[in-house]
């Protein structure tokens, strides 16, 4: 186990601490879990302006590098290098094999013969001593994100992470803090929010023709069981964190989008959280019916529940569910759902109800408003997306969104305070949980300026 390892699962110990009172039982110890609790929601205070509605720099091409090329790296490097305006200049790995193949990725679509960076845990280091690199995207294990990112913004460059930014309270303000004394963005690549549907209901919001927006609801239900018994890849460190954390591991794939939906941080902002975890039988006996006896994994102890469910209330007096299950047999499911006075949308098959027409109370299938709400990204770009892009072309959808505000010098649709709340659930859920689902603020990461009227996605 790195050194990081190490460090993070001392955090989060810490964390747990707050939720379990293991200062101890008495009234005192109680008063400073508390005390110790709302300091870390509180965070520090700023000491620089704001990165709301600051733009980027022009660039008429974009030079990126890539800290980790895994299987996700790889995938997100091969939707970048066929985005007009590219130029590939450095990777870093610990295993040289994927370094090596994601060169080969790059120099095919002739997007740059980048110099490789392969040196222990921490060679990307070596990687952020260049100057010429503009932004810096991140694909590593989770724990990795918060220092890489810190560290890419320090040296100069401009941050894209995977989800979550970061899963403690204390690392999610560091990044808050980092990219407003560094002046650099650190953006959260959330590519659920590019999605067909998201940006169909998106539209629809807009549109007014959903009403007044009550609720939401987003989630991440799949089926992960045989992935996190691998032994390669996400494999190798992702089921850990189901022996150290009883909370929604990964909630910003159903969240971001009904944060969209809802402005949050831009005239709304999310409140406080209560959340609860069913048992967690599910890698328990998936393990058993999988792995022989003498296996090492069967070792593990599982405390993340199979479902973590979490009622988010914002400041306008919306509610969100957001809900996490990767151990459980089912089919795939964000949810995604938006419920407004004049009616609803939810995916998973994407349907509708509007109550202007008349349907009496059934779904209506999309089809009938494809031509008038499909967004303008997805009319201009959706067939090079699908021909080109994972996961039905939101992965293209959301790089070329990048490359373009880089290169036109606009300010990114998801900035570094959409990264901390969407990824807040996180610890939140933990804390709540462990508190009997007791309900636990939200920190404020815009310092107050969660008011301002602005958009996300255009």
């Amino acid at each position: 186990m790195s050194d990081i390892s190490r460090r993070e699962m001392l955090r989060n110990a810490a964390l747990g601490s707050i939720g379990l009172g293991l200062f101890g039982t008495s009234a005192a110890a109680a008063a400073k879990s508390e005390s110790i609790l709302a300091k870390l929601i509180a965070g520090t205070p700023a000491k620089a302006k704001s990165m709301i509605g600051v733009p980027f720099e022009k660039h008429q091409t974009v030079r990126m590098a890539f800290i980790g090329t895994g299987l996700r790296g790889r995938s997100v490097i091969g939707e970048f290098v066929n985005v007009p305006g590219v130029q590939v200049v450095a990777l870093n790995d610990v295993v040289k094999e994927k370094a090596d193949q994601a060169k080969a990725i790059v120099e095919k679509a002739n997007a740059g013969k980048p110099e490789i960076y392969v040196n222990g845990d921490y060679g990307y280091r070596d990687l952020l001593k260049r100057d010429d690199i503009d932004v810096v995207y991140i694909a590593t294990p989770w724990e990795w994100h918060v220092p890489q990112a810190v560290d890419a913004m320090k040296s100069g460059k401009h941050a894209c992470t995977e989800v979550p930014a970061g899963y403690t309270l204390q690392d999610i303000w560091k990044i808050v803090d980092t990219s407003e004394a560094t002046r650099k963005h650190c953006m959260l690549m959330e590519n659920c929010c590019y999605g067909w549907g998201e940006l169909f209901a998106l539209n629809l919001v807009r549109s007014g023709v959903l009403g007044t927006i009550v609720h939401g609801e987003g989630a991440y239900n799949h089926d992960l069981r045989y992935i996190l018994f691998e032994t390669k890849d996400e494999g190798l460190w992702r089921r850990r964190h189901h022996t150290l954390r009883n909370s929604n591991l990964y909630p910003t794939h159903g969240l971001g989008p009904v944060a969209n939906y809802m402005n949050i941080n831009r005239g709304d902002k999310f409140e406080h959280m209560v959340a609860m975890s069913s048992g967690a039988p599910g890698l328990f006996e998936y393990r058993d019916q999988h792995l022989a006896k003498d296996d090492p994994r069967m070792k593990e102890n599982y405390i993340c529940g199979d479902y973590n469910t979490g009622l988010i209330k914002t400041n306008k007096g919306r509610t969100i569910m957001v809900q996490h299950n990767v151990t459980s047999p089912r089919p795939y499911d964000r949810i995604n759902l938006v419920q407004g006075t004049k009616g609803i949308y939810r995916d998973y098959p994407a349907r509708v109800y509007i109550e202007a027409t008349k349907a009496n109370h059934q779904w209506q299938d999309i089809e009938q408003y494809k031509a008038k709400y499909e967004h303008s990204l997805w009319k201009e770009m959706g067939d090079t997306a699908r021909r080109l892009g994972g996961h039905g072309g939101m992965d293209y959808i959301m790089c070329y969104r990048l490359i373009q505000c880089m290169r036109e010098g606009l300010v990114p649709d998801m900035d570094v305070y959409d990264a901390a709340a969407w990824s807040a659930p996180g610890p939140l859920s933990e804390i709540s949980v462990a508190k009997g689902s007791a309900p636990i603020k939200f920190p404020d990461y815009t310092r107050g300026r969660w008011t301002e009227g602005r958009t996300s996605i255009p």
